[in-house]
């Protein structure tokens, strides 16, 4: 009977106190995300109710196995596999605690910036962060799994000794990896590019989806993912349009003929962009770029809030001009004129300039 009691009572009450200290925590937790709705900490933290659980039930039957009185010709494995399991199950606490940790700082500082830059900033860096810790922590829980195999425990004390010229090796063999981490850092708190940020890299325009301690990926307009070492951020030339705000300014220009008429050009321009809802509201102008022997060249430029309503406002405007010039003043697009001559001074056989004028369709 006592063989069947020990058992159930070290088992059993593993089980009902790792339940009732997890339901414990989590009525408190519970509690505290009602009295304070405004800081989402609390309600996040109990993610980790599960390996709480884990961590207690294996925690008391590692203590308390002995006085199981199960199998104890096989005791040492055993307390090998629960120490293993142990240590799984607290890095995986340690890693939704901190999760929850970072979440509640994003959110609660993108709810105080007034700066949007500044937030996607902080944004970055704790993404980051967190994965920096997430790959320590694995890396010490794996270490200190192998480390309770007597063999793994020989290897490491041997490996030591060599360890400063193991060290150069790892250093040269991953230069490239070192070389992104240390880039993704540098990204992080040297505020180059952050999450969100629509950037141009080779001459494809595009947000910043996500960063990571080794590459970078960007979101075309067109929906393409393009995935880049974070090395090239810091070595190469990039364009950053959401560095210093969103806010940008676009240029539409048109081919048109000498004699069109600048000044109701500009007055049209004027109409057209005080009554597009894209334009913010800062500037816009017209004028006069250059000239050739048969068009001018007129440059409309205007700002909106993001690069989204510039492309937009530009599209808009442009599509716009044309078709009041061709209603309008159909005489100020561009035209072909053909001078037919006779002889070699470009005079007809009467003596008079003779021209044609065909339209460019």
């Amino acid at each position: 009977m006592e063989n069947v009691l020990r058992p159930l009572i070290v088992f059993g009450g593993a089980i009902v106190l790792a339940f009732a200290v997890a339901w414990a925590t989590d009525r408190l937790l519970r509690r505290a995300d009602a009295r304070h709705p405004e800081t989402p900490l609390w309600g996040l933290l109990r993610r980790g109710r599960v390996p709480l659980q884990a961590v207690i039930f294996v925690a008391l039957l590692n203590g308390f196995y002995e006085h199981a009185d199960i199998a104890r010709q096989d005791q040492p494995t055993v307390n090998l596999w629960l120490h293993i399991i142990l240590i799984g199950a607290a890095a995986w606490l340690a890693l939704r605690l901190f999760a929850a940790v970072v979440e509640t700082s994003t959110a609660r500082y993108a709810g105080v910036a007034h700066d949007p830059a500044r937030a996607r900033r902080v944004k970055t860096q704790l993404t980051l962060i967190q994965r920096l810790v997430t790959a320590v922590v694995v890396v010490i829980a794996a270490s200190a799994i192998l480390l309770q195999f007597p063999a793994m425990r020989t290897l490491g004390t041997s490996m030591l000794a060599s360890a400063g010229v193991l060290g150069i090796v790892a250093g040269i063999a991953a230069q490239s990896t070192l070389g992104n981490l240390f880039a993704g850092l540098s990204i992080a708190f040297g505020d180059m590019v952050r999450i969100g940020d629509e950037v141009v890299v080779d001459g494809e325009m595009g947000t910043v989806d996500e960063i990571t301690v080794s590459y970078l990926v960007l979101r075309t307009w067109d929906e393409r993912r393009i995935t880049m070492p974070v090395s090239y951020f810091t070595s190469k030339p990039f364009e950053n349009w959401s560095r210093g705000g969103p806010q940008l300014t676009g240029t539409v220009f048109l081919q048109l003929d000498h004699s069109a008429p600048i000044k109701e050009l500009r007055a049209k321009t004027e109409e057209l962009v005080r009554a597009n809802d894209f334009w913010d509201g800062r500037s816009w102008s017209l004028v006069v770029t250059d000239t050739t022997p048969s068009t001018i060249e007129v440059r409309a430029a205007v700002s909106a809030r993001t690069s989204d309503d510039l492309w937009t406002l530009r599209c808009e405007l442009r599509e716009q001009l044309l078709a009041w010039l061709q209603f309008e003043h159909p005489a100020a697009l561009p035209r072909v004129r053909l001078a037919p001559t006779d002889d070699l001074h470009g005079t007809s056989s009467n003596g008079h300039w003779e021209h044609r004028e065909t339209r460019l369709s």
